[in-house]
């Protein structure tokens, strides 16, 4: 059995902050279809409603990024402190052959002579 006594703090703070400025680019296509909606209408009075549209879908991956970023860094804290009292996650790992490592399967190069 292992234990993860500690992560890393930036390290969890820059894949977090990644992975949710990725989730960010989801909500692009519906920002921008939105801001388009707003500045078609012929109710609204609204001016700029089409550039806030744009505004908000390119602000989306940078505001998620960001606030993933520091939550990362936060749970990364807050599990070492937690850790330090109660321990880490406890986990099995198990060593396998170089043949079954990857996960798919291994096909050797084809010989020069063919």
């Amino acid at each position: 059995m292992h234990i993860v006594k500690s992560v890393g703090v930036m390290s969890a703070a820059k894949i977090m902050g990644l992975t949710y400025g990725c989730m960010g680019l989801i909500f692009v296509p519906f920002f921008l279809m939105i801001g388009m909606m707003g500045s078609l209408s012929k109710q609204s009075q609204i001016p700029f409603a089409g550039i806030f549209g744009i505004v908000l879908a390119l602000f989306m991956p940078i505001f998620y990024g960001v606030l993933g970023f520091i939550g990362g860094a936060i749970g990364a804290l807050l599990y070492n402190l937690i850790a330090k009292w109660v321990g880490g996650f406890e986990l099995e790992l198990e060593i396998r052959p170089a043949s079954l490592a990857a996960p798919y399967p291994v096909i050797p190069p084809a010989s020069a002579g063919i």
